[in-house]
């Protein structure tokens, strides 16, 4: 049995994948440029607003490259998923867009339909399968290392949204993208809501949440990263919400410490570590709060919330509440308004109002659930929010089992992109991009608690992680043959 199982591992790979030299390459390469596509990301709103702002927007597409590359190098690779979700999203993408060209064919050219409706399929369907790539090129080590890239750059990132925070509303460091004299949103007192490296004050918002999620994976894991590193990150975080001026940005920060409480009611071992949570969080505060622009931005944070509440004649946690199921409920209110094929892919983004009226504009509607039954109809529109809630809990349910097996990281990097996922404007690129890459972390996350994708180097399979140790002789004698341990050079099928 021994022999037979070593004359397996010995073994070339099956007829199906491509050689092994050819399919470690181009793993390699599908993570160089996943690590682009976030790069991308932080910093195609830098590109927009302040390198080159004439090229706004076909910058605006800058990482449909990536991601088409990546498909196809996962395609050589047989990597690329097959599973029921890809296929259904596949299924709902041919069927809308068929729809949009029948919708649009007797109002618009056969340039601007065809324009148009591939637009609206880049918004909804073209990123989404990358959460399922990242879940197979990415272990938890990657993870670990796109954490330790995100919490260092916070540092800059809050210094460029202080910066912003202090100057004029009107000044070059808070242009908008494109050669546009428009400004950033304001927060109130003067001050405008900082959009750091991005193009709007989205972007920030979603880098701040998952910072912190990294950063309380950081202080719940004595060995992810170093303390000096969480300190500092931990202050930029906090100096980032200070000024942000944005209230989605405080309650995304809640929604990823809520996590915290999860953990310990699930893990109760990890209330070891609460205390170095705390710890660090009250000295980090106490720091901050030193800081005259911590005040100003906090001063200017606590009026938003109260003139919101006095405005809605509620309470503050009422009127969040309330904010956020109304991003749910107002389309389904709506539900028999649109006709049944609607109205056609792409017309509700900004982008496809920049192809019909020559300007951003929210032609359908502002929220996200009813754009998308207004572009696709009650039947298709549906069955691609059905899409959306299913893969969330779906990613939720594997979250809450890998911390139940001692995994604390899935569940935190969920408390910071079920969000986006669920309702995510994604005909923003912005929400697009962190919708895809954050969920795409989490899957990855989960995925890297357990066996998956094996790399093969010289016919043989790469060690998955720690070998796991031979029995002695005497202990065979004692107890048996272990079935468990690996009896082939110390390697495991992953």
């Amino acid at each position: 049995m021994i022999a037979a199982a070593s004359e397996q591992r010995r073994s070339p790979l099956p007829v199906n994948q491509p050689p092994v030299d050819d399919r470690n390459r181009v793993l390699r390469q599908i993570r160089f440029l996943i690590w682009t596509y976030l790069v991308l990301l932080i910093f195609e709103g830098s590109l927009r607003k302040w390198v080159a702002p004439q090229l706004s927007n076909p910058l605006l597409l800058i990482r449909d490259p990536v991601v088409i590359v990546i498909y196809l190098l996962a395609l050589r690779a047989r990597i690329f998923p097959s599973n029921a979700a890809t296929i259904f999203l596949g299924i709902i993408a041919v069927i809308s867009s068929l729809a949009s060209l029948i919708v649009f064919l007797p109002y618009f050219s056969w340039g601007l339909m065809f324009e148009l409706t591939m637009y609206g399929f880049r918004c909804n369907f073209l990123h989404l399968p990358l959460i399922f790539v990242m879940a197979k090129v990415f272990d938890e080590n990657d993870v670990k290392n796109i954490g330790w890239f995100i919490l260092l750059l916070m540092v800059p990132m809050s210094l460029i949204m202080v910066a912003q925070f202090k100057a004029a509303p009107d000044a070059f460091i808070n242009r908008t993208v494109g050669l546009g004299e428009a400004q950033q949103l304001t927060a109130g007192s003067g001050k405008i809501r900082p959009a750091g490296t991005f193009s709007f004050i989205s972007g920030p918002v979603y880098y701040i949440t998952v910072a912190a999620a990294f950063f309380i994976y950081g202080t719940l894991t004595r060995t992810a990263y170093k303390t000096w590193m969480l300190l500092v990150s931990g202050l930029a975080l906090l100096v980032g919400i200070s000024v942000s001026g944005s209230r989605a940005c405080v309650v995304s920060v809640i929604l990823v410490v809520l996590s915290i409480f999860v953990i310990l009611i699930i893990r109760p071992k990890a209330v070891n570590q609460f205390g170095r949570v705390l710890l660090i969080s009250v000295v980090g505060l106490f720091l901050i709060s030193r800081l005259p622009v911590f005040k100003e931005g906090v001063g200017i944070l606590s009026d938003r919330f109260t003139e919101s509440a006095e405005a809605a004649d509620t309470t503050i946690v009422r009127g969040l509440v309330r904010r956020t199921v109304s991003g749910f409920t107002e389309g389904l209110r709506n539900l028999d308004k649109p006709p049944i094929l609607g109205y056609g892919l792409g017309v509700g983004t900004a982008g496809g109002s920049r192809l019909l009226l020559g300007r951003a504009a929210f032609l359908l509607a502002e929220d996200e659930w009813s754009r998308v039954l207004l572009e696709s109809g009650p039947i298709m529109g549906l069955a691609f929010l059905l899409w959306r809630v299913v893969l969330t809990l779906r990613i939720g349910y594997l979250s809450v089992r890998s911390l139940r097996g001692g995994a604390i990281l899935p569940i935190v990097l969920f408390s910071c992109s079920f969000l986006p996922l669920l309702n995510g404007q994604l005909g923003q690129p912005t929400t697009l991009g962190f919708a895809v890459f954050l969920s795409g972390l989490c899957l990855a996350a989960i995925e890297g608690t357990k066996p998956s994708l094996p790399e093969v180097v010289s016919g043989q399979l790469e060690p998955a992680g720690r070998p796991v140790p031979r029995r002695s002789a005497f202990a065979t004698r004692l107890h048996g043959p272990d079935v468990g341990a690996d009896t082939t050079n110390g390697f495991v099928d992953r």
